[in-house]
């Protein structure tokens, strides 16, 4: 067989392992002589100011189109240019867009079983996340939650652990906490009115002046490389870590059922595998990026605060409380709960025997090696 009868025989075949395999291109025309055109709308629930988080969709439009030779077209829109950033999944479910690429815990006050799709506090890192979802059964389990509201979603993006928030005044013990006023929702709101914080939800473009006339004491929000461009060292010069509420945070393209069953099956394993390089190039570009944001955060006057003990035990007992109360009434919430509760448990014995001990000796010899 000829080299060129070759490629159109195995064409669409190489189209669906080609992000794995580099080999991508070889089959788009192939895919542009077979297929139909289509093209969808992404909205997004981020602003094109966050370039890795925005920039993560225009990765997955970018690589759906060079794969199908142009012919499988996907436009993203920022948040807010078709719907709100908190209303994503609704247009993605009543097809007002085809897919959306967003955080479930924007959707706790639906159901807060959503949250199990981004993060919840003391949960999976990263890693720990994408083992759980790819092949510790969380597929599954969060595929029926989403095909309850029309919708198959895809993990396509990981901050990785989060930082604790800017604070205008030191917290150095749970007391400290009483009577805080902080931007801080969802699942992890209800743990801090546990500890006597007061949250608030307030849009991001509102978070620094807040700050700065002091209707709220303290924000989270992402990690050094975002919150650095927000300004927040001006104005709350104390930052804390670790965020414990999002441990590994995934961030997802949500398709519209319907729309995704039209797609040939090569766009759907194209779309598939853009999403899976998405995923993982999020999480690789935020730990390039914030080792140096970091470092120009303290040269502006950041200074580094990790939250006490004490802090951190309330928050951890009042978590899992609070999850075994939501699943006492939650039957939907209650089977995703143990999935991803069995799976941690087991990651983290992992973790204690091989993970974490090489991970705090090079932390401590790399120190010493520096001085």
């Amino acid at each position: 067989m000829k080299r060129r009868d070759l490629l159109k025989a195995t064409g669409a075949g190489l189209a669906t392992t080609g992000a794995a395999t580099g080999v991508m291109g070889v089959a788009a025309p192939a895919i542009a002589q077979t297929q139909p055109a289509i093209q969808w709308r992404l909205a997004s629930s981020f602003p094109k100011s966050t370039d890795v988080l925005f920039g993560t969709s225009e990765m997955i439009a970018r690589r759906v189109s060079e794969a199908t030779d142009g012919k499988f077209q996907i436009r993203p829109f920022a948040s807010g240019e078709i719907v709100p950033p908190l209303q994503v999944m609704d247009a993605v479910q009543n097809g007002t867009v085809q897919c959306g690429h967003t955080c479930g815990y924007y959707y706790v006050g639906k159901d807060p079983v959503y949250a199990f799709d981004t993060a919840i506090p003391f949960g999976p890192n990263a890693r720990q996340q994408n083992a759980w979802f790819q092949f510790g059964g969380g597929r599954e389990v969060m595929r029926e939650v989403f095909k309850a509201v029309n919708i198959i979603q895809f993990p396509a993006g990981n901050t990785g652990v989060q930082m604790g928030g800017w604070f205008r005044k030191e917290v150095k013990s749970l007391a400290d906490l009483q009577g805080l006023k902080m931007r801080i929702a969802g699942i992890t709101g209800q743990i801090m009115t546990k500890m006597g914080v007061t949250p608030s939800q307030i849009a991001g473009a509102d978070v620094y002046p807040s700050l700065e006339k002091g209707t709220i004491d303290a924000t989270e929000f992402v990690g050094p490389y975002d919150d650095e461009k927000l300004g927040f060292v001006q104005v709350a010069k104390y930052y804390y870590s670790p965020g414990w509420w999002e441990g590994g945070p995934q961030v997802s393209l949500y398709v519209n059922m319907a729309e995704w069953e039209k797609l040939p099956k090569a766009y759907q394993s194209i779309l598939e595998l853009a999403c899976a390089e998405a995923n993982s190039a999020m999480t690789a570009r935020y730990d390039a990026e914030n080792a140096r944001a970091l470092k120009r955060l303290v040269g502006k006057g950041a200074q580094l605060r990790t939250f006490s003990r004490d802090i951190m035990e309330a928050g951890h007992k009042h978590a899992f409380e609070l999850y075994d109360e939501i699943a006492a009434k939650n039957a939907q919430f209650k089977t995703v709960y143990e999935s991803w509760k069995s799976f941690l448990d087991e990651a983290q014995l992992w973790w204690r025997v091989a993970e974490l001990p090489y991970d705090n000796f090079i932390q401590v010899a790399g120190s010493k090696r520096k001085s």
